[in-house]
C-alpha cells in the first residue's frame, strides 16, 4: 500500500501501480484541498521498474498529473485509463505509451496476463464543465497467479456490478475495493461505498480475500479519518467473515495474498 487508492501490486513478474499519487494534495492546487494525513507508503525514488499503470477515472485523488510525470520520466510505464482520460494524461506524458479502453475492452499483455476494463457506478469531472466527459472504470486483472479485481471508487449500486463481475471472469484470488470516504449517505450513496456495502461486494463479487483502499490517507468527506476501520471491522464481523481476509491496508503494508482455496 503507497497510500489511498495507490497499490504496488507484483504479480506474474510485473510490477503495476493503481491510480498513483504522490502528491501532497488531492486538487488541482498546490495550497488548497485535501491534504495527505500520511505520508506515501513507498518513496518514488524506491520503486521498482514499474511496467503498468492502471488509472481508474479522472478525480484528483486517482489522477495525479504530477505524479503521472514523474513515473514517464523515469520508469516509462504502459498506462491503461478508460476512454477520454488519455487526452488528460498526455498533458503530463506527451510521449507515453497510453492505452484507452472502454469497458468490455481487453489488453493481453502476454504470459498469460490480460487486463480486461469491466463498469463500476461512480462519475467523473477535471472541472466544473466537464462532468462524465471521460470515462471511468474497474479493472480486471487476468494472472496465472488468479484474477485479481481492481475498483478505483464504486457506489455499492445493489451489487450489479459485482455480480456481473463474477458472472464474467468467475471468483477473484483478491479484491481490491474502497470502503472510505462515504459520509452524509443522502450524497456519497451513489458514488462510494460504505465498509458494509465494501463487505456485500467482496461476497457479491466471490472474492477470497480483499485488500482495502481509499481511506486513511485523504479525508474527503465527513466521518472522521479511522472511522472506516472500525466500521469494516463491524460489517465483518456482522457477516461472519475472518477480519483476515479483509485487510484494511495501512501506507507501507504489505499483503502477501494467500493461495485461493479453489486454486
Amino acid at each position: 500500500m503507497v497510500g489511498h487508492a495507490t497499490l504496488l501490486i507484483q504479480v506474474a513478474g510485473l510490477n503495476i501501480l493503481t491510480d498513483p499519487v504522490w502528491s501532497h494534495r488531492a486538487s488541482p492546487f498546490a495550497f488548497a484541498g485535501p491534504h495527505r494525513r500520511n505520508a506515501p507508503g513507498i518513496r518514488m525514488d524506491d520503486l521498482p521498474p514499474i511496467d503498468i499503470v492502471l488509472v481508474t477515472h479522472n478525480h484528483y485523488d486517482h489522477l495525479d498529473l504530477e505524479t503521472l510525470a514523474a513515473l514517464n520520466g523515469e520508469h516509462a510505464p504502459h498506462v491503461v485509463t478508460p476512454l477520454g482520460n488519455d487526452t488528460i494524461i498526455r498533458r503530463a506524458a506527451p510521449d507515453g505509451e497510453i492505452s484507452s479502453v472502454d469497458w468490455g475492452d481487453r489488453i493481453d499483455l502476454g504470459d498469460g496476463v490480460v487486463i480486461h476494463a469491466e463498469p463500476c457506478h461512480h462519475w467523473s469531472a477535471r472541472r466544473s464543465r466537464d462532468r462524465r466527459m471521460a470515462l471511468w472504470a474497474a479493472f480486471v486483472i487476468e494472472t496465472p497467479a488468479g484474477k485479481i479485481y481492481h475498483v478505483g471508487d464504486t457506489g455499492f449500486h445493489e451489487g450489479i456490478n459485482y455480480r456481473a463481475a463474477r458472472e464474467m471472469h468467475g471468483c477473484f484470488r483478491l479484491a481490491n475495493l474502497p470502503f472510505g470516504c462515504y459520509e452524509p449517505r443522502w450524497f456519497m450513496a451513489s458514488q462510494h461505498q460504505n465498509p458494509e456495502e465494501a463487505v456485500m461486494g467482496m461476497v457479491a463479487c466471490g472474492a477470497e480475500y480483499v485488500a482495502g483502499h481509499h481511506w486513511g490517507t485523504f479525508r474527503l468527506t465527513n466521518e472522521g479519518i479511522d472511522e472506516p476501520l472500525r466500521a469494516l471491522e463491524a460489517a465483518l464481523d456482522k457477516a461472519g467473515i475472518e477480519r483476515t481476509r479483509f485487510r484494511a491496508l495501512r501506507p507501507g503494508e504489505v499483503f502477501d495474498v494467500p493461495v485461493s482455496s479453489e486454486e
